[in-house]
C-alpha cells in the first residue's frame, strides 16, 4: 500500500459546519474505496498567498491515508466536480515523509530540550 497526503482548500463562503460536512464527503470517498485514514487535520479558515476565484481566504483540510489502485483518480474527480473546492493537492509520501509526519503528530518537534544544570 502506498501512503498519500491531500490538502483540500474549500471556499470561505461556507460556514465551519458546512465545510466540515464537505470534507467528510471526501473522506467518505476514500473510505468507501478501501483507503485507510492515517491522520486528518483541520487548519481552519486561513488567508491564501494569492487570490483564487476572487477569494482571499479558504478552509484548509489535510488528510493522510494509505491506499492502492486508482483511488487517487476517483478522489480527484470528486474534488474537481465539487464547486466548493478552490484547490487541492495530493502528494505521494516516501518513507522519510512518513517518518517526519509520525514525529510531527507525536509532538517530538514541540518538546523543549531540558537544560542541563551547570556544574559549579
Amino acid at each position: 500500500m502506498n501512503q498519500y497526503e491531500s490538502v483540500i482548500v474549500l471556499t470561505p463562503l461556507l460556514s465551519e459546519e458546512v465545510a466540515k460536512e464537505a470534507f467528510a464527503k471526501f473522506k467518505a470517498v476514500l473510505t468507501d474505496n478501501g483507503a485507510e485514514i492515517v491522520a486528518e487535520d483541520s487548519w481552519g479558515l486561513r488567508k491564501l498567498a494569492y487570490s483564487i476565484a476572487k477569494k482571499a481566504s479558504g478552509h484548509f483540510f489535510l488528510v493522510e491515508y494509505k491506499s492502492q489502485g486508482d483511488l487517487i483518480s476517483k478522489l480527484e474527480l470528486a474534488l474537481k466536480r465539487d464547486e466548493r473546492v478552490l484547490r487541492f493537492m495530493t502528494t505521494s509520501l516516501d518513507r522519510h515523509a512518513i517518518a517526519y509526519n509520525e514525529k510531527k503528530r507525536s509532538g517530538a518537534f514541540n518538546k523543549k530540550p531540558k537544560k542541563e544544570e551547570a556544574a559549579v
